[in-house]
């Protein structure tokens, strides 16, 4: 069979998102299913199937999962050991020092994910320039790893000292657990990261290691499957750094998944905003359980050289996102003092929001929505999903009692809430940095962004917000258009005026080979990009600095600090890390443009009433069908748009435009 389509799926706590590419017309195809929690490869599998697409004849599937990262929030990984340095046992539960323990009451140190009894120690030991100053000591690698495989240990972390300068012990002491402990998974922590900082890299190869048996048994489980369907493509899983790997590479790295659910969004949203030419973009997603909100600058997402889990370092490169637990699921509820609170707790994919009519009983933002008017059971959500008011009336009652409110004013106050938190999540990534929220445009997409974008721009004075087309999947597009990407580094702590040009090629060669050499083997040809980390001597982090040459640096570093942090200083400037990505790149999907409307204006559907106030209970929407809507169609709120996977909501005072790429384009406060 001829492999001809393209396929993204997007595993979110409640929903899973599929995109379909057929490259031959361009077309995409959007879609939802349940999510699955207890048969996570089921919910995929059904993602296939609702396509109608031939499983043999899909030649790119791209998959984004939350495994690993729900296996961390729930505390249900591997039994996992850790191996140290003798002398050096407590790295990964000493941590480091934090200030605000000083000043914070409130602060507790991040929950680790194993005990003193899990953490072993074994004599070797390497220097910072890699030479060795103890030899390993097979013979007590091996008493470690006979003691591992006696206690029951699924998955181990080796994270020896100065590692990244020299792993030649890490690499053996594989080998032995290989021939002692044959049944356990090993991570090695210099194949996650080659830099110093030894506590942040032990934690990220723990993580690893925590979440490694789950994902390889899952992928191992789906992959089984696809066969047995006939399907023989390429298989890519999205990164937590913005871009894509071999599921070869997921096995053995897993880490790289844990943040990566919200990274097919950004990815989709820097695209996004080269095509309809908004190089500066925040960017809202709201799905069934959190809402997700990033950056695109200039055209570029925002990159951090590390990420954190609930506390615990990721040494790893990933995507600015910033994320909060408001979601269409999110529940809503009293607390001890008797105020309305909505999230983080949701009510996910079983059993779902009280209006799903699968069981749940507790009020949620989809409730809410619904009774406000904003939502209906006329329009099935991802066109089969039908909502019930009758329940979501019925879960919200109780609440709405014990405050002396109406059902209709107890879900304007869920919705206002909601809102409110989600503003929050913007002025993180901008006020609270620096940024200026009036300086961007609004990229909402999600299930839910549709129905609080326009309040939340309102709020905050953002003139402008953008709906995609496919906004309700729109994460699992932009799985289709990222590439296969490699991340390497290396520790060279020296002053800029002191580092030696040869130094620095010796260096950067040596991770060229290395990444030619991977994405040769995965059939791909790289193309490499170099930065270097730089900070003024004495700080304690750097900047990310585009590398050109050593004599472009420090004026790129000023502009850079400048830009990031408001100020530049005289200090003499110090390179501590060298950076190269390697990239492969698959062929990106386009967007077809619009038809436009020869003749006529666009027609409403009718209207619906949307309880506004109390003063304000029932004020006629005018219902649109987004579907029939061409480049080109404008007019004003209030007003509410129904589509396949989502629904947007506009208000008296905004006026809509629809661009030549299908996407939503609304002026807030038009008029």
């Amino acid at each position: 069979m001829t492999k001809t389509s393209r396929l993204a799926i997007d595993v979110g706590g409640t929903f899973t998102d599929v995109v379909e590419l057929l490259p031959a017309t361009g077309e995409l195809r959007f879609d939802k299913v349940a999510t699955t929690p207890e048969s996570p490869t089921t919910g995929v599998l059904d993602a296939f199937a609702v396509t109608g697409a031939e499983v043999g004849g899909i030649a790119l599937f791209t998959h984004g999962t939350t495994l690993g990262l729900n296996a961390l929030l729930t505390r249900t990984g591997a039994r996992t050991a850790v191996l140290g340095t003798r002398g050096f046992r407590d790295v990964y539960l000493l941590g480091r020092t934090d200030r605000r323990v000083n000043y914070d009451i409130t602060h507790r140190p991040p929950e680790p994910l194993l005990e003193r009894y899990d953490t072993f120690e074994v004599t070797e030991r390497s220097l910072f320039d890699g030479s060795v100053h103890t030899p390993l000591d097979e013979r007590d690698a091996r008493r470690v790893a006979a003691v591992i495989a006696e206690r029951g240990y699924q998955s181990v972390a080796v994270a020896f000292l100065h590692a990244y300068a020299n792993p030649a012990h890490e690499l053996r002491m594989r080998e032995v657990l290989a021939e002692v402990a044959p049944g356990v998974a090993v991570t090695l922590s210099h194949e996650l990261s080659r830099e110093y900082r030894e506590y942040e890299r032990t934690s990220t190869a723990v993580l690893d290691a925590y979440v490694k048996p789950i994902v390889r048994r899952y992928l191992a489980d789906l992959e089984v499957e696809l066969a047995g369907r006939g399907f023989g493509g390429r298989f890519l899983m999205t990164r937590s750094g913005g871009g894509a790997m071999t599921v070869g590479t997921a096995r053995e790295q897993p880490v790289s998944l844990i943040l990566s659910g919200p990274a097919g969004g950004v990815i989709g949203a820097a695209a996004f905003a080269a095509l309809i030419g908004e190089p500066n973009l925040i960017t809202v997603d709201m799905g069934g359980t959190s809402l997700d909100a990033s950056l695109i600058l200039d055209g570029e997402p925002v990159l951090h050289q590390g990420a954190e889990f609930e506390g615990l370092p990721i040494n790893t490169p990933s995507l600015y996102i910033h994320t909060i637990g408001a979601g269409g699921g999110s529940v809503a509820y009293l607390d001890e003092a008797g105020a309305l609170q909505v999230g983080p707790r949701s009510a996910g994919a079983a059993p779902g929001p009280a209006s799903y009519g699968r069981g749940g009983t507790a009020p949620t933002f989809t409730d809410a929505a619904l009774a406000l008017g904003y939502l209906a059971a006329d329009v099935p959500l991802g066109g089969k999903l039908v909502l019930d008011r009758g329940l979501a009336e019925k879960a919200l009652s109780p609440v709405a009692q014990r405050l002396g409110l109406s059902v209709s004013a107890l879900a304007r106050g869920i919705v206002r809430i909601s809102s409110t938190k989600i503003m929050g999540a913007v002025r993180a990534i901008t006020v609270e940095v620096g940024r200026d929220p009036k300086d961007f445009a609004l990229l909402s997409f999600g299930g839910g962004g549709g129905l609080v974008a326009v309040d939340v721009a309102a709020e905050l004075g953002i003139p402008t917000v953008i709906v995609p087309p496919g906004q309700g999947a729109f994460s699992a597009f932009g799985m289709l258009m990222a590439d296969v990407q490699h991340d390497f580094s290396r520790t060279l702590v020296s002053s800029l005026a002191e580092l030696d040009p040869a130094d620095v090629e010796a260096a950067y060669a040596q991770m060229a080979g290395e990444a030619a050499r991977t994405l040769e083997a995965e059939g791909f040809a790289a193309s490499m990009s170099r930065s270097l980390d730089v900070r003024y001597a004495g700080q304690e982090h750097s900047v990310t600095v585009p590398f050109a040459g050593l004599s472009t640096v420090e004026e790129a570093f000023a502009r850079l600090h400048e830009r990031q942090y408001g100020h530049t200083m005289t200090d003499p400037v110090e390179v501590t890390t060298l950076r190269l990505r390697a990239t492969g790149a698959v062929d990106k999907p386009s967007l077809p443009l619009l038809a436009s409307r020869t003749s006529g204006v666009p027609e409403a559907d009718g209207s619906r009433p949307v309880y506004v106030s109390e003063e304000q209970p029932a004020v006629p929407y005018a219902l649109y069908t987004r579907e029939v809507l061409l480049a080109g169609d404008e007019f004003d709120g209030p007003a509410v748009i129904a589509e396949h996977t989502a629904t947007t909501v506009i208000h008296a005072d905004d006026h809509l435009r629809v661009g030549p790429h299908g996407e939503l384009v609304i002026t807030v406060g038009a008029a």
